[in-house]
């Protein structure tokens, strides 16, 4: 017989609750006083329910979150963070240890995953104006949490100590130290020494099982409690009208059953989703590491292909310029587009839409060219030998590229007379959709030498 408190209730329930949920007032108290979903608001807008609106991606993101903290503590059991060991502890997890091989195919997929779903999250907030009415500190920390799952990737990438895993750390570390005033440090600090060795699988291991998982969960948490005192997730201001010409308040939901039901649902789906992903593609394994043989080409972590392959069309610094231009418009995103009228409405409106359209549409045509013309047509460096290096293949190409989205900034603003919130859509769209298609375009179309290959 389970003891009970004075108000009759089991000790199971008191580990979790304070009280109770019979009823609205009860849940409302149930989810404040929750251990974990204290961090949801005790109601939330019913409209914010709606799958098409937030499609799941920040409960699938940290869902995927969870996943990878539990199956990276196992593997912990039996990973030796040794250059001598490392690889041949991955083959024992592999093939010796009881579910070894799906555990690290699960967290393997999962990383990859997070990626993608931490992205279009951000996009989701992006289009919905999400940054808006307040909410400008969350949608920064939400940068910074994309920023650190990214370095969860490149850290974790190390690990299994084979001919990917180094080829790519070591073109990684390579683009890092391009980075303006800390790039060499930071690159330095990891790699503690030449090149890619024992000092970098050490500090690797470390930042990728204490330091980052630390930051990432005080991140989150922040981020969600954050969520929950800016008023929930975004929603359109303007209310329903009745038929009375009265305004009609929008309903709100219980957090329980309502929100709760919902991330249950999708997280369910996801986690047999990814299982059964992981039990028919392991995680990839290649040859132990050779520094004396590196592969052609040796390319970097597929979420870095758009960076490299920018560094082949301009000079590093012109390259990683343009990136922290973009990175900071994105942060100040919310100084960029104060206009709060149209938050909770997916590409601000009917027109907003159009414009995303266009832009994507514009660089689905225009960088494939720019692509193609620079690889095979256009040397800058021999069209002008009188001129530094800096300066014909860094400079020119960044004003090119800034002039470009000043074009399109001009096209939708001036010639397509959209409002200055529309044209940030179209205009990030362009840039959005170049970002991936440079990756693509990494990943898939560069063979021997970096050269431009067909894959098919």
């Amino acid at each position: 017989m389970s003891e009970r408190t004075p108000t009759n209730q089991p000790r199971r329930s008191r580990l979790l609750y304070t009280s109770a949920a019979p009823d609205d007032r009860s849940r409302m108290r149930a989810v404040a006083n929750n251990l974990i979903l204290h961090l949801h608001p005790t109601k939330v807008p019913a409209p914010a329910l709606k799958w098409s609106y937030t499609w799941g991606l920040g409960g699938i993101s940290a869902t995927l979150a969870v996943v990878l903290i539990v199956t990276g503590v196992l593997l912990m059991f039996r990973y030796d963070a040794s250059a001598a060991t490392a690889y041949t502890s991955i083959q024992l997890i592999e093939t010796q240890v009881l579910f070894g091989s799906l555990i690290r195919a699960l967290h393997h997929w999962s990383a990859n995953l997070l990626v993608i779903t931490a992205f279009l999250h951000l996009l989701r907030v992006f289009y919905t104006a999400g940054f808006k009415d307040g909410r400008s500190t969350n949608w920064i920390i939400g940068i910074i949490l994309f920023l650190i799952v990214l370095t969860f990737n490149f850290t974790g990438y190390l690990l299994p100590w084979d001919q990917l895993a180094y080829w790519a750390i070591t073109v990684g570390t390579s683009l890092l130290s391009y980075i303006p005033l800390v790039g060499q440090a930071i690159s330095d600090f990891l790699l503690a020494g030449p090149v890619v060795g024992q000092g970098a699988l050490r500090n690797f291991y470390a930042l990728h099982v204490a330091v980052l998982p630390t930051l990432l969960i005080l991140m989150m948490s922040y981020h969600f409690w954050k969520v929950r005192k800016d008023g929930g997730i975004s929603q359109p201001k303007e209310e329903e009208m009745e038929e009375n010409g009265r305004r009609r308040p929008i309903e709100r939901l219980t957090t329980i059953p309502h929100l709760v039901q919902v991330e249950f649902a999708a997280a369910s789906v996801l986690i047999a989703g990814l299982l059964l992903f992981a039990i028919f593609v392991p995680a990839p394994l290649e040859e132990l590491a050779n520094p004396s043989h590196p592969p052609n080409p040796a390319k970097a972590a597929w979420y870095f292909m758009g960076l490299q392959e920018l560094l082949l069309h301009m000079h590093p610094l012109a390259a990683m310029l343009l990136t922290g231009l973009v990175l900071l418009a994105l942060i100040f995103l919310p100084r960029l587009d104060r206009d709060a009228a149209d938050i909770g409405h997916y590409f601000r409106s009917a027109v907003g839409r159009r414009a995303a359209a266009l832009g994507a549409l514009l660089s689905l045509g225009l960088i494939p060219m720019l692509v193609v013309v620079d690889e095979w047509y256009l040397d800058l460096p021999a069209l002008l030998p009188g001129w530094p290096t800096l300066l014909s293949n860094g400079l020119l190409p960044l004003l090119f590229s800034l002039f470009g989205l000043f074009l399109i900034y001009a096209l939708f603003r001036w010639g397509g007379r959209l409002r200055h919130s529309e044209v940030l859509v179209g205009l990030f769209s362009f840039i959005f959709v170049s970002l991936i298609i440079l990756t693509l375009i990494g990943v898939f179309f560069r063979g021997a030498n970096m050269a431009l290959v067909w894959p098919f």
